[in-house]
């Protein structure tokens, strides 16, 4: 079905303060051709749009330059019309097709002389009471007051922020010192036990060494060896030990008897 966009023949509507908009939609309401899609109530009070999906891409296009359904509902909307919602018996009456008729009381069939009356709604700010945009002087003190109060506290909360982070640096400062002193103690322990190793491990040998002149009669070697040993292995402990910068440590060394 094809219509023919801006209205048949014949149908004019008069009057040169209506908006295009209305004059649109009283030709295309009026024009028998798009009667399937759209067209007046039996009361001629109203009018009703059936099959939105196809009014939207066939007749809209050719008299508003768009296909938007929503966008025609909410002209309609600014300029007063309604959506008529029928009631029965209490409750809603659901059509049997897609059908929905819009209102206005200035939209009357064979009356278009009346949609000079149809006024789009404007938002006018001067409508608003000025008492509503007076504030007295005691509202603007409180603000103000609180504002004081708030800025006040955002101030310690920004002081206690500074002071937690410098808390933090000489923490952190504090853990690095820590860890070095821990590496250097651990090199001290290290080289301690690699002594003690190597002792153990000279002793031993030494304990060899000894049994040999015991079986070969020659005490004097077996006495003397290991208390010369002993002293110069206590030497290479206190030397090591007090080479390390963490643990100083002093060993009294044995005591020779002359003779």
């Amino acid at each position: 079905m094809e219509f023919h966009g801006g209205g048949s023949a014949g149908i004019v509507v008069s009057g040169n303060n209506v908006p295009a908009f209305l004059t649109n939609l009283w030709t295309l309401v009026e024009d028998p051709d798009t009667d399937p899609l759209i067209c007046w109530s039996p009361n001629g009070n109203s009018f009703h749009v059936f099959d939105q999906g196809r009014f939207s891409k066939e007749v809209l296009p050719k008299y508003f330059k768009h296909n938007n359904m929503a966008s025609f509902v909410r002209q309609l909307n600014m300029y007063g019309f309604r959506k008529v919602v029928h009631i029965e018996q209490g409750g809603l009456v659901k059509p049997e097709k897609d059908d929905t008729e819009f209102q206005h009381p200035y939209f009357i069939r064979g009356q278009e002389h009346l949609l000079e009356n149809i006024k789009r709604k404007v938002t006018n700010v001067s409508n608003v009471k000025h008492e509503e945009l007076k504030m007295s002087s005691d509202d603007v003190s409180k603000i103000l007051t609180n504002v004081q109060h708030i800025k006040g506290k955002q101030e310690t909360i920004d002081s206690k922020i500074i002071a937690m982070k410098h808390e933090n640096e000489a923490l952190w400062r504090e853990v690095a010192s820590l860890r070095q002193k821990h590496a250097q103690q651990q090199k001290v322990v290290n080289k301690l036990i690699q002594f003690l190793v190597t002792l153990v491990q000279s002793n031993r040998v030494l304990g060899m060494k000894r049994k040999i002149p015991l079986m070969l009669g020659d005490s004097s070697s077996a006495h003397s060896m290991p208390k010369y040993s002993r002293q110069y292995s206590l030497e290479r402990l206190q030397a090591s030990l007090q080479a390390s910068p963490a643990i100083s440590v002093s060993l009294p060394l044995p005591t020779t008897v002359a003779g």
